[in-house]
């Protein structure tokens, strides 16, 4: 029970972190663009209306994203709750492999919106 614990703990840290930070993002960016914290693409640093809307953007998808593995980890793991350990340390590192993607993948959508919404020099199209 210890271990099983010990992951789900383990399983939601993802989606809460991407809770945190989304619902932090997506009302405020960092205030000036840097290379440690925040949304750090070549295309969400040209300038600060860039990366405000980068911030913005993924901010909101990692709400939603975050929302969802949280629930969906938390059911995942109800049900093999009192399993071997093997079982649980399986669909947990499945879980984590899963929330990894996600996380990543959220870096598609973004890069998108910003291609549509600004040229290749950081100027909003019209």
């Amino acid at each position: 029970m210890g271990f099983w614990i010990f992951m789900t703990i383990m399983n939601l840290l993802i989606p809460i972190i991407m809770i945190g930070f989304g619902s932090y993002s997506s009302k405020n960016a960092p205030k000036d663009i840097n290379h440690i914290f925040g949304y750090r693409t070549s295309m969400s640093m040209k300038n600060k209306e860039t990366w405000e809307f980068a911030h913005h953007h993924s901010g909101r998808i990692w709400l939603k994203v975050g929302w969802i593995m949280l629930i969906v980890s938390s059911i995942a793991m109800l049900f093999v709750i009192g399993n071997d350990i093997n079982i649980v340390g399986t669909l947990g590192l499945i879980l984590c492999v899963i929330q990894v993607i996600a996380l990543i993948a959220s870096i598609v959508p973004t890069e998108k919106a910003l291609k549509r919404n600004f040229d290749e020099n950081g100027n909003r199209r019209r």
